[in-house]
């Protein structure tokens, strides 16, 4: 019998006292290990109710236990040792290795028990190692390397049997269930139980019909949310009750993963077989889904602030949506900062900063966030801020102006008609992520009002483009030459970008 180890934690939330019946007054709510402060607004309830009314819908996924029913009568390895001490036996071997012999004898010596395996190296080889394993009744040959690690294949092992033990699952299940793995996919419970899409607009209906009550009350303490983790897999889509998430369209970063003990699915509900490498997860979000069954998931990742380690060198989408704003708060932080003491100091921007300081900046951001202290009081020069922002922008995985789009912008800039140069650059705007374009759009009404300034700090938009240029924008490749031959139209480009912002935005 295979028991389902995921396990569905209903959200047993009960008001433990109420002075009265009427919403209009206060109550004290308690919600397992949460609790709302006393006295807090009834709106906690009204949300409560919305929530409570959402869990009551939602049934948890039924993970499908076949494939692991098959792993758990997969063959189990059984290592043929040498009767003999083997001269000149690798020192990562054991007594599984038989030397020097052939084929034949190697099959003779597996005596036709499945799982058996021996080691040895290659009569037409000399130095070539290869695994001869037992299955399916038939004596399989496969080349063995050593890095440090065991492997023939991708996933590499600490030790030989447990790379038997993988491969002989793997052969089991995919030839007892090669058509099953086939057509995992096309029935997935993601698309139709509780998953990313369809939970955010449920959860964002709910929240907007409480949205008149939620203007009409004060509430005291707004990180708190009745909207509770009813699974690991909600966690992932819910929306907190704030009404400002920017639901803006994010690939999940997928890459291998080991699970620890029996891990589904999380979308198409399957057993994850084998002992390694099992399958991929998010390391954004932390969804946990088949190799094969990544390659389906929608761009619906929702980047969980726990596992954002840093600001700074983040990808622009994840980490506007793990801080659900509309651009990165070091933009918005830095900008305010620079607009409120910066706007008429002599060489904004083209004046550098000390290194060491600029290092602290973007060090307070990675540690503390928004609630970074960049005020005049800690650092003074202004030039230290405008270069935290701008070493940002260098920093970021993929450029404000991303590399699917850099090629369109150059293409648009070599136009030598004005007008239509125009229309060209705003086509290819269209292009970018939404996160990208909101960033750089306000990033190019801050540095208008630059260039309005600029009689006192002696910066108009075509230096602002020597500036910000290759900040914003980078080639694909990493070519020095290419670099070089296309700084001016880098250049024009954020000029054009800072000289038309309203026209182009």
């Amino acid at each position: 019998m295979v028991v389902c180890l995921w396990s569905h934690k209903s959200w047993d939330a009960q008001p433990s006292s109420c002075s009265q019946q009427n919403p209009r007054d206060s109550c004290i709510l308690t919600s397992g290990r949460s609790h709302v402060p006393a006295r807090a607004p009834c709106l906690h309830l009204l949300l409560l109710k919305y929530s409570l009314s959402y869990a009551e819908e939602y049934q948890p996924p039924i993970w499908k236990s076949y494939l692991y029913q098959l792993q758990q009568e997969a063959p189990r390895p059984k290592r043929i040792i040498c009767p003999r001490e083997v001269e000149n036996r690798p020192k990562y071997y054991g007594r599984e290795f038989h030397g020097i012999i052939s084929r034949e004898q190697a099959d003779e010596l597996l005596g036709g028990v499945e799982g058996a395996y021996i080691l040895r190296e290659s009569q037409r080889q000399p130095g070539c190692y290869t695994l001869a394993l037992r299955f399916g009744n038939q004596t399989l040959n496969y080349r063995l390397f050593h890095d440090g690690k065991h492997f023939v294949g991708e996933k590499r092992f600490e030790s030989i049997h447990d790379l038997v033990t993988d491969g002989l699952i793997t052969l089991y299940i995919e030839t007892k269930a090669a058509e099953y793995i086939a057509k995992m996919t096309t029935n997935p419970i993601y698309e139709h139980i509780g998953y990313a899409t369809l939970l955010r607009e449920k959860v964002s209906r709910r929240l907007s019909r409480s949205k008149n009550e939620s203007r009409k009350a004060s509430v005291t303490n707004e990180e708190h949310t009745p909207v509770e983790k009813i699974s690991s897999l909600v966690r992932r889509a819910a929306l907190t009750h704030n009404d400002n998430h920017f639901n803006y369209e994010k690939t999940h970063n997928f890459k291998v993963h080991t699970f620890r003990g029996p891990h589904w699915c999380e979308y198409c509900a399957n057993f994850m077989w084998g002992l390694i490498a099992q399958g991929v997860r998010c390391s954004d979000c932390g969804l946990n889904v088949h190799k094969q069954c990544s390659k389906h998931v929608p761009n619906d990742c929702q980047p969980d602030l726990k596992r954002i380690k840093k600001v700074y060198c983040c990808d622009l989408t994840t980490l506007v949506k793990a801080h659900n704003t509309q651009r990165p708060m070091v933009v918005d932080i830095c900008i305010r900062e620079i607009e409120a003491r910066g706007l008429k100091s002599e060489g904004i921007y083209r004046v550098s900063g000390f290194t060491e300081h600029i290092e602290d900046v973007k060090m307070a951001f990675d540690r503390d966030g928004e609630k970074a202290d960049i005020s005049a009081n800690i650092y003074p020069d202004i030039n230290i801020i405008t270069g935290a922002l701008k070493l940002y922008f260098r920093d970021l995985p993929i450029p404000v102006i991303t590399y699917d789009t850099y090629s369109k912008f150059i293409e648009a800039a070599k136009i030598s008609n004005a007008d239509e140069r125009l229309e060209a650059v705003h086509e290819v705007l269209m292009l970018l992520p939404p996160a990208h374009y909101e960033t750089l759009r306000y990033l190019m009404i801050h540095l208008k009002k630059v260039t309005m300034n600029e009689k006192d700090n002696l910066m108009n938009a075509e230096n602002l483009g020597i500036v910000f240029g290759p900040t914003l924008m980078r080639p694909p490749e990493d070519s020095t030459l290419t670099t070089l031959h296309d700084m001016r139209y880098q250049k024009l480009i954020v000029q054009i970008l800072i000289e038309n912002e309203d026209v182009l935005f």
